[in-house]
């Protein structure tokens, strides 16, 4: 079947389109909308910034993101409407004379994403109530420095948004049940696209394509193709999968379905743990968190994530679904090895569990990066400590960045449990990670700097539960 989409007001219908064709190659190269700029290709820098609009079932509106074109595929489009620089128009618009007006832009390559990013808090896209900062934090400049860009994004009011024109075109396009398409490889091989319609069509899909690649936001196998230049074959694409999509809060804890968005999830998250919220706020920008799925970051069962270390802290616990039915674990023990989860071809991660922490919980959560803002983790570590009567009950110690998968610290928490909450406790438990772990060094950190951290991080803990001041400006050196 033909993609369909609405790209700057027009109706696009495309064939021989394949899983791995990227919104921005077809922007600069098929489309001609040149404004939208190449920099990273790899969601890191914004230049490439676009918003997209997802009709709401059942609501005369559209919910609108933005969003990295580099690693967002082109079939991730199917029903949606896209809007790029070259769609505001040929002369300034209000934001754009803002911009101009504070000296704002220089060489001008990185200002049209900084303009989508912009103009998407202005129209009251996802994340438009954060701090101008948080919504630029995706956004790289080169040249022009931050100070001008800033004042240009607080000091542009807000803008009323008419989507009524792009819904009715829409409709247009619109069609109910499964989407898929296919198109040919450069070795001559097919490559095969699905966007199921409900969980049961993707278990089946995965029982009749277990080789294939499940997609939510892209956010990491979109660098596969932009930096491995990986064909890929078959791919389901699930980010708009409502059954996977749900967040449901209750006394007892969190639910959070596979496909839900971590810019979705913020909120619910930061009211289980203000640390936790915290912790969201720093992956990536907003346009990796409007792509960026919870259930992805732990499916792809990166030793860096930034989210399992936290949930294993958490106690939460993983389900698996497939046409075979559903099992439930652990979150801890779905990691097995670097690159090996405990996950069969033919399951998905259909929801997470995060049990409320009880009032006796003292919860900490610490990312240490290079940079402040949309970095990678050299280390992430969680603690959830149960103290009852100045004495450690329980304790749920977890790590990233310090072994091949986001693991436990058991000897640490063995020094920790039944011992008195006192600064002597702590001073022993920081040793013992020493035993817990023996990393690697990399461009991130030094094998020495990451268990000098993490033990650091132990007395962060210490001096949080205290009251006492500790540093906000997490930098990672060694």
């Amino acid at each position: 079947m033909a993609l369909r989409f609405v790209c700057d007001g027009q109706l696009v219908e495309l064939d021989d389109v394949a899983p791995g064709d990227t919104v921005l190659d077809y922007l600069r190269e098929r489309a001609g909308k040149t404004g939208t700029k190449e920099g990273c290709g790899e969601g890191d820098c914004g230049a490439c910034t676009v918003l997209v609009g997802t009709p709401v079932a059942g609501e005369d509106r559209l919910i609108w993101r933005a969003v990295n074109a580099c690693i967002q595929f082109l079939p991730m489009l199917h029903g949606k409407a896209v809007l790029t620089v070259n769609g505001l128009g040929t002369g300034l618009n209000p934001l754009q004379q803002t911009m101009a007006c504070n000296g704002a832009s220089q060489c001008g390559f990185c200002t049209p994403g900084f303009v989508m990013s912009l103009h998407g808090r202005a129209i009251g896209a996802v994340g438009a109530e954060l701090p101008v900062g948080d919504v630029l934090a995706g956004n790289l400049c080169r040249c022009t420095g931050y100070g001008p860009l800033l004042d240009a994004g607080a000091q542009h009011p807000r803008l009323a948004q008419d989507d009524a024109a792009l819904l009715a075109l829409l409709r247009q396009v619109a069609v109910a049940g499964p989407a898929c398409g296919q198109a040919r490889l450069p070795d001559g091989g097919t490559a095969r696209w699905f966007i199921p319609d409900n969980a049961d069509a993707l278990a089946t899909l995965l029982a009749q394509y277990p080789d294939a690649r499940i997609v939510a936001g892209a956010t990491d196998v979109g660098l596969w193709v932009t930096k491995k230049l990986i064909d890929l074959e078959t791919v389901i694409f699930v980010g708009d999968l409502a059954e996977l999509g749900t967040i449901a809060e209750t006394d007892q804890g969190l639910t959070i379905g596979g496909a839900v968005r971590y810019a979705d999830a913020h909120a619910a998250l930061a009211r289980l743990s203000p640390d936790l919220g915290e912790l969201v706020r720093r992956i990536g920008g907003l346009q990796v968190r409007n792509a960026g799925t919870i259930g992805g970051n732990i499916a792809n069962g990166s030793p860096i994530g930034d989210g399992p270390p936290a949930l294993i802290a958490l106690g939460a616990t993983l389900t698996l679904r497939s046409v075979r039915g559903r099992r439930t674990m652990p979150l801890e023990d779905f990691f097995i090895a670097y690159g090996q989860q405990d996950r069969s071809p033919d399951e998905f991660v259909e929801s997470l569990f995060i049990p409320c922490p009880g009032p006796q919980d003292i919860i900490h959560i610490s990312k240490l990066s290079k940079r402040f803002d949309s970095d990678i983790s050299a280390v992430c570590g969680a603690f959830c400590l149960r103290v009852e009567q100045g004495v450690i009950t329980a304790a749920h110690v977890a790590f990233g960045g310090m072994a091949a998968t986001p693991r436990r610290a058991t000897q640490t928490e063995a020094v920790l449990i039944n011992a008195p909450f006192a600064a002597e406790t702590i001073a022993a438990a920081a040793q013992a990670i020493r035993a817990d772990f023996a990393p690697l060094s990399d461009v991130r950190g030094s094998a020495a700097y990451r268990l000098e951290a993490a033990g650091n991080l132990v007395w962060r803990l210490w001096h949080q539960a205290q009251g006492l001041p500790v540093r906000v400006q997490e930098v990672a050196r060694g």
